[in-house]
């Protein structure tokens, strides 16, 4: 690799701004602000609207819409069997 053309790439802590929900993980983002972990060591902080913790789809909040085929949909709309 070249040096001096790749972003640093370091851990980071990610924050879940609608849960407070926090895990460490790595990344190339840049951000002004730090936190100090479970660890004692200060790291980068990244605020994030939505994570594993707040998903609906990881949390079973999701509502499933049915989704019928076409075939099905023409079926059921002239009432054929």
């Amino acid at each position: 690799m070249k040096p001096g053309i790749h972003p640093e790439y370091r851990k980071v802590v990610f924050m879940d701004i609608n849960t407070g929900y926090k895990f460490i993980s790595g990344s190339t983002m840049k951000t002004n602000e730090t936190v100090e972990w479970e660890d004692g060591q200060t790291y980068p902080l990244i605020k994030v609207e939505i994570s594993s913790d707040s998903h609906p789809f990881y949390t079973g909040r999701q509502k499933h819409a049915a989704a019928d085929g076409r075939v099905e949909r023409f079926n059921k709309k002239y009432g054929l069997k």
